[in-house]
């Protein structure tokens, strides 16, 4: 039995993003029309930081694959030791005979599948006339949400906050080299949302609500991404009880997601959650229904967008004939 193992050049030598929000996509489909089997998270902290490792896994079955992913994220001293702040490693298993095919680096995988998870909702719930992007955050995946959004919708404007002065300006002059937008950063994070058509959040989570309710207007659509786990918190959850809630998994979004709070305040219930984004692209829910309401997707991330990334990128590397095999049995 061969096992493929790719490091994280030969990962990103065969990834496209625009596969790779089709993909995602499908994943969502596929888990909302009973394809995929998918346990609850496992995570281990450690004391006294935020550092942390979490596992997902999950079987698509029509796709005939196993994932297991760790994210290692919070290594904030790291750097000092030559390391990044989060690492992310992902084994594939052929589901009929839990075959080990692949262990490949995760980084990208982790990255654009959660980029397009963002884009995704902007597709399928913003206005059509949104034209004002705002972004809360300013790192990688900040990056990674404006690359994938902007191949789903075109915005005439991005406004960026971040509480580093020094990231906010980084990731202003890069990004607008790199898109050609017109990318203004703004003072505080109110600026930017009030004038914002559609607001993503992808801070850390760390330091509580950063977006309040009554700096919504009518018509927003709002993408939490950085709330991933008990505790992490972006949004004001009075926003809920005005906006059409779409999770991406209801069960893994009360748990983890920004849909926690309200849902433990009382504020809403499981039961008032609209939809799963996944029954909105096979049309068995509405999505946006009219200009005036808000929505708002909350995405923690699921198994299944890395096992439908995962093997696009196993069968693309085969086809390039990327990687190292490794015999583990002889």
């Amino acid at each position: 039995m061969k096992t493929l193992l790719l490091n994280k050049d030969e990962v990103g030598a065969v990834l496209n993003l625009d596969e790779v929000l089709t993909a995602v996509e499908n994943g969502y489909k596929a888990f909302n029309s009973g394809k995929v089997i998918q346990p609850d998270f496992m995570g281990v902290e450690l004391p006294d930081s935020h550092a942390c490792i979490d596992f997902k896994a999950g079987l698509d079955l029509d796709g005939g694959y196993i994932t297991l992913k760790s994210s290692a994220g919070g290594y904030y001293k790291n750097p000092e030791l030559g390391l990044p702040t989060g690492m992310n490693t992902v084994m594939l298993f052929e589901a009929n005979t839990g075959a080990l095919k692949c262990i490949m680096d995760g980084t990208w995988i982790t990255g654009c599948r959660t980029a397009a998870a963002g884009a995704i909702s902007v597709k399928y719930l913003a206005r059509e006339d949104a034209k004002t992007l705002c972004i809360i955050g300013a790192g990688n995946q900040a990056r990674r949400q404006l690359r994938a959004i902007i191949r789903v919708r075109d915005f005439t404007r991005v406004l960026v906050w971040n509480a580093s002065s020094y990231e906010l300006d980084k990731y202003v002059q890069e990004m607008s080299a790199e898109t050609g937008l017109d990318i203004q950063k703004c003072a505080t994070a109110e600026e930017a949302v009030r004038a914002a058509d559609v607001v993503v959040t992808v801070t850390r989570g760390h330091r509580g609500a950063v977006v309040k309710n009554e700096w919504i207007k009518p018509g927003t659509h709002i993408v939490a991404i950085g709330s991933d786990m008990q505790g992490k918190q972006e949004l004001d959850p009075d926003i809920f009880k005005e906006a059409k809630v779409v999770n991406d998994s209801v069960e893994l979004c009360i748990k983890y997601g920004d849909t926690q709070h309200p849902v433990q305040q009382g504020l809403i219930r499981p039961e008032d959650i609209h939809a799963e984004i996944g029954e909105i692209l096979l049309g068995e829910k509405a999505g946006r229904e009219n200009p005036e309401e808000i929505t708002l997707f909350d995405s923690v991330g699921m198994a299944i967008q890395d096992n439908v990334t995962v093997a696009m990128l196993y069968k693309a590397a085969l086809a390039e004939g990327l990687g190292t095999d490794y015999e583990f049995f002889t």
